[in-house]
C-alpha cells in the first residue's frame, strides 16, 4: 500500500511511519521540517521524503495513494496563545489543502485525521468525553484542530470521501522534543532547577504510550471510519507526575507555582476501550530508573 504521512518527522508521526514501513508499505512523508521535525527519528527506515508545507501544492506526492494520514500540525498550546496565526495556517488551511487533494485521488481508500482530546475543552467534574459530546475548545490550538475535524467531516459527507478521525490524549515515549512536558521536567529535575507549575498543578491529563497509539491508528485505518478515541484511562495530575519522576530519579523536586495559563483547562479524559501495553509509570521507571 502507498501511505502518505504528513508531519511524518514529528514525534508521533515518525512512530507511525516506522510501523507502516515495518509492515511493508510504501510510505511518502510530507514535512516542512520545522523545529520539531527530526530526520534522525527515521534513521535506517526506507521512505520517501517530500520537504513541503501541507499548504503547498503537494498533489504530485499523493498520486496513487491508498491512504493519507494527516499528522502535520502546530501543537504547542502556549505558542498558540501568544501567536495563533501559525495554528490557523497549518491546522486549518493545511488540512483544507490536503483534503482538496484527497478528494481528487482515484481509489483513495481513506483520509485519516489525527486529532486531540483538547477539542472537548475542560471536563472538570464531568465524566470522560464521548465521541458524541459537544466540542468546546479553549485555545487557538484546540479550536484549529476542532475546525480541521469539521472540515474532514464535511468533505466526507459532501464528496463521499471515506474518513477516520482519531482523538487521543498526551503521548509519551522516546525522541520527544525537549520543549514537551516530560523531557522538560526530567531535564529540570536532573539539573536541580525549580519547575514552574501553572496554578496549583492539579490539572489532570491522560497519558498513552506512543507505540500503543500508532498501532491503534493503523488498525483503525484499515478497519474503521468515523470518529474514534484512543485513550489509556491512565490519568495524572501534573504535580503528581512530576513528583513521580523526582522519586524515580531520587531527587527532591523544587516547585515554583506561577500564574495559571490563560484559558487553562483543568481536565481532559477520554472514554475509550483500546488496549494499552505500557503505562506511563512503567515507561518512566524503565527509562529513568
Amino acid at each position: 500500500m502507498k501511505i502518505i504521512v504528513t508531519g511524518g518527522l514529528g514525534f508521533i508521526g515518525s512512530s507511525f511511519v516506522k510501523l507502516c514501513v515495518e509492515k511493508g508499505n510504501h510510505v511518502v512523508v510530507i514535512d516542512k521540517m520545522t523545529y520539531a521535525a527530526d530526520k534522525n527519528r527515521l534513521k535506517g527506515y526506507n521512505y520517501d521524503l517530500v520537504q513541503k508545507d501541507i499548504c503547498d501544492d503537494v498533489k504530485f506526492a499523493c498520486e496513487k495513494a491508498d491512504y493519507i494520514v494527516n499528522f502535520a500540525a502546530e501543537s504547542h498550546v502556549d505558542n498558540s496563545i501568544s501567536n495563533g496565526l501559525p495554528f490557523i495556517k497549518s491546522n486549518i488551511e493545511g488540512t483544507f489543502n490536503i483534503l482538496e487533494i484527497a478528494r481528487t485521488i482515484p481509489n483513495l481508500k481513506k483520509f485519516i485525521q489525527i486529532s486531540t482530546d483538547e477539542v472537548y475543552g475542560d471536563i472538570i467534574n464531568k465524566p470522560p468525553s464521548k465521541t458524541t459530546d459537544i466540542i468546546i475548545p479553549s485555545s487557538y490550538y484546540s479550536a484549529s484542530k476542532a475546525a480541521a475535524d469539521g472540515l474532514v467531516q464535511s468533505v466526507g459527507r459532501t464528496y463521499n470521501l471515506p474518513y477516520l478521525i482519531t482523538r487521543t490524549c498526551n503521548n509519551f515515549g522516546d525522541n520527544q522534543h525537549n520543549e514537551k512536558f516530560l523531557p522538560t521536567i526530567y531535564n529540570s529535575i536532573k539539573k536541580n532547577k525549580s519547575i514552574p507549575i501553572y496554578g496549583d498543578g492539579s490539572q489532570v491529563r491522560e497519558w498513552i504510550w506512543v507505540e500503543d497509539n500508532v498501532k491503534e491508528i493503523y488498525n483503525l485505518m484499515l478497519n474503521s471510519t468515523g470518529i474514534h478515541h484512543i485513550g489509556s484511562r491512565d490519568r495524572w495530575e501534573n504535580k503528581e507526575l512530576i513528583q513521580l519522576i523526582a522519586n524515580i530519579l531520587e531527587k527532591k523536586v523544587k516547585f515554583k507555582f506561577v500564574k495559571d495559563r490563560l484559558g487553562h483547562d483543568k481536565k481532559y479524559a477520554l472514554e475509550s476501550d483500546n488496549i494499552i501495553t505500557k503505562s506511563i509509570t512503567d515507561y518512566l521507571r524503565e527509562k529513568y530508573g
